[in-house]
């Protein structure tokens, strides 16, 4: 995505559908570093290169988008091309998020039951994950210059970041205390919960964007009573129908039946995108379903956390192995019920974040002014921060302390670790290069080691 930057003073030509179809595709090969890394590269591609949206209006949409249980990242996605292309462009901007990473992941799910675990395979693994540590903690503190612009907002991050790491408290309730936080902090300081922390414009380098600060919301995102009933009346009819048939055809306690209605509640019911929700998913998964062993979904987080697309996707992983392993149609037909199962618990997952954009995206265009909106939004935001640090880190401590401190420290993940964080934030250098080179020196260095 080597755009050329367009000069400062000069706005950007208007966008088709098409353009915008092409980006959409290649954001969805190339979305590795999970939600934080994801965000920061629709940033820099939407906001700072072509400048497509403004800081504001990007900003605006990724509060909502923090907000709500789902993937945040394809969630913003959809939102952006919603926004840009009507209802057509939020759903090829939301599904092209999505589908690269369902097709790479039922062949690698598809790889990984037929010829098991090798050395080259491992030993790529092994180099991409002091990578992914790099990206991670690059997003964090991207994410966390775009956003932290004042103490008040320093206060939130560093609150939220020691009530998970050190207290242990689920995301919802951070979430909720961030937002009352914000809602008194702006009634007794608007200014510092104003949407960037009461600086305005970024850096004070503003440029023109096609979807400017005051830009009139188009017609199609303004908000009508009739609009939102047909997007509730059709999203539920999207459920109910493939829902009744399983139900219909196989019966409540069939393997896809229960996978629809597990996945449906995974999307509703968990909030903070992919990493609060893979704990329940676990949970379910494994302990109550047995679709697949915790060593398969670990297996399984590890090709979520290597491959572009939402860290979420790991549930295509999940659905193929439950579906593989429980032979749903027959011996003979093995892959056929991997796909069929991957494909039907990710249509369940990602339904949900479709509904929630195209609903209620008309109520966030309206609310750019209003403060009692955007200050509660504003804090969640900062809290964000706070918890992606604690997950950089978790990532840190489990890379290079595999087994725990008896276990001693991992000298060469660390090397590797601070080569890939000096290439993406020093030297630039885009996230293939730097996953694929990673991956190769870790295949070297794990054949050095283990010959």
């Amino acid at each position: 995505m080597n755009t050329p930057a367009l000069p400062d003073d000069t706005p950007p030509p208007p966008v088709s559908f098409w353009q915008a179809l092409l980006f959409w595709l290649k954001l969805g090969f190339i979305s590795f570093g999970g939600p934080a890394g994801q965000i920061a590269l629709m940033h820099q591609e939407l906001v700072d290169k072509r400048r497509w949206i403004s800081e504001r209006r990007f900003l605006h949409a990724l509060n909502y988008c923090m907000l709500l249980p789902g993937p945040e990242a394809q969630q913003l996605a959809t939102y952006l091309g919603w926004l840009m292309h009507r209802v057509p462009g939020g759903i090829v901007a939301g599904a092209l998020f999505v589908l690269p990473s369902l097709l790479i992941l039922i062949a690698l799910s598809w790889l990984y039951v037929a010829l098991g675990h090798t050395a080259i395979v491992a030993g790529l693994f092994w180099g991409i994950k002091p990578a992914v540590t790099a990206l991670v903690l690059q997003a964090a503190w991207r994410v966390g210059s775009r956003t932290l612009r004042n103490p008040w907002l320093w206060s939130i991050a560093s609150a939220a970041f020691l009530a998970i790491f050190a207290a242990g408290l689920p995301f919802p309730l951070i979430v909720a205390c961030a937002a009352a936080i914000g809602y008194v902090g702006g009634r007794i300081a608007p200014a510092q919960f104003a949407t960037g922390g009461g600086h305005g414009k970024a850096s004070g380098t503003h440029r023109p964007a096609l979807i400017d600060d005051h830009t009139p919301t188009p017609p199609h995102a303004q908000f009508r009573w009739s609009r939102l009933a047909s997007v509730i009346v059709v999203g539920l009819l999207l459920w109910l129908l493939p829902m009744a048939a399983l139900y219909q055809y196989y019966g409540w306690t069939h393997t896809l039946t229960q996978m629809g209605w597990f996945f449906t509640k995974a999307a509703l019911l968990t909030f903070g995108g992919a990493y609060a929700v893979l704990p329940y998913v676990f949970q379910g998964a494994v302990g109550h379903y047995g679709w697949l062993s915790s060593g398969q979904m670990m297996d399984g987080l590890a090709l979520g956390e290597t491959t572009p697309g939402p860290l979420i996707m790991v549930v295509a992983f999940v659905g193929f192995l439950g579906g593989y392993g429980k032979a749903l149609f027959g011996p003979d037909a093995l892959l056929l019920a991997g796909v069929v199962a991957a494909s039907l618990v990710t249509w369940f997952t990602f339904l949900p974040s479709f509904l929630f954009i195209l609903a209620g995206g008309p109520l966030v265009e309206r609310s750019h002014h209003t403060l009692s909106l955007t200050a509660p939004l504003t804090a969640i935001t900062a809290a964000v921060v706070g918890v992606i640090l604690n997950l950089a880190l978790f990532f840190a401590w489990h890379l290079l302390w595999p087994t725990g401190w008896q276990g001693g420290f991992e000298w060469a993940a660390a090397l590797l670790a601070l080569a890939a964080g000096v290439a993406l934030l020093y030297f630039k250098r885009n996230v293939i290069e730097v996953i694929i080179a990673s991956a190769l020196a870790g295949l070297l260095i794990q054949t050095l080691l283990h010959p």
